[in-house]
């Protein structure tokens, strides 16, 4: 397997101390029980009951070894929420599975700010600014997992995009500091990756129909293999600013098994053209919520 990384991208790994490695022994294989349901809520049933069952392989440290290339639930870049298919948007499943109604539990004021937001800012993916967490794992584009001792580096194919997750010790920067990608602290909890995500500018949406959190929202992901060939992914958000309630989305992350793929970086940047045609017609950046 060839891998073709941005230098970033590839300086971000081996800050962290990671190599990077094939697939898994036996990962070109599929389940032979089947897979669990695609759409993410019967998904994440199944999930739960399948991981109990599920031995992953180890890395030498004897964590769950993650590693190789994964592809998202990218019908979620256009709306996390269950939306039918339009002249722009294909359909997709809503990705949340509590609460069970499939909707963002907003405060009133804050579904009055997602309405105004796409009529009046530009999607922050246009100007290619980091898609921030969770959107980075439902971005189009191939997601590189790669482990080291005390890391787990996420890397991601778009816009130079990765993360490295201590699991061992604080990560830095400072609290107060906000990022595009936020702080994230991991740690193992048995088969399960566990990762705390705080400090968000807030500068992000969640998909392209402006459904949004502030710098003050807390993740916490999840990421338990259900069988060789996926992981079931999970993030509870709590945003007080913003919801009524915690929620949680959760969909598949599904390994790349073609034995000759390549990543292949999509080179966007800041300045792009698209962000100026759309601040001629009137359009503006996206500074985060209004209130």
């Amino acid at each position: 397997m060839t891998f073709q990384l941005s230098t970033s991208a590839a300086v971000a790994a081996l800050a962290a101390g990671a190599l990077l490695v094939a697939a898994p022994a036996g990962a070109q294989r599929r389940d032979a029980e089947g897979s669990c349901p695609r759409d993410p809520v019967p998904f994440h049933r199944c999930a739960l009951e399948r991981a109990k069952a599920f031995n992953p392989p180890h890395t030498a440290d004897g964590h769950p070894d993650f590693q190789g290339i994964w592809h998202g639930q990218t019908s979620g870049v256009e709306n996390i929420e269950e939306h039918p298919e339009t002249g722009d948007v294909g359909a997709g499943p809503t990705l949340i599975v509590d609460p069970a109604d499939g909707k963002i539990p907003y405060q009133p004021w804050a579904i009055a700010e997602r309405a105004e937001h796409v009529k009046t800012y530009i999607d922050p993916n246009v100007p290619c600014f980091l898609s921030g967490v969770p959107p980075t794992l439902y971005t189009p584009g191939d997601i590189q997992i790669v482990e080291s001792t005390g890391y787990v580096s996420i890397i991601h194919s778009r816009g130079h995009m990765y993360r490295i997750i201590p699991t061992d010790r604080p990560s830095s920067p400072a609290p107060n500091v906000p990022l595009w990608q936020g702080r994230s602290n991991g740690h193992w909890d048995g088969k399960t990756l566990v990762v705390d995500v705080t400090n968000q500018n807030g500068k992000t949406w969640l998909d392209q129909a402006g459904n949004f959190h502030t710098a003050a929202v807390h993740i916490v992901e999840r990421y338990t293999m259900v069988d060789i060939n996926t992981i079931g992914y999970e993030a509870r958000i709590e945003d007080p600013a913003v919801y009524t309630r915690p929620w949680t989305m959760a969909f598949a992350l599904t390994r790349v098994t073609q034995p000759d793929y390549e990543v292949w970086e999509e080179a966007c940047h800041e300045g792009e053209k698209n962000t100026d045609i759309l601040i001629k017609l009137g359009y503006k950046l996206y500074q985060g919520a209004s209130r």
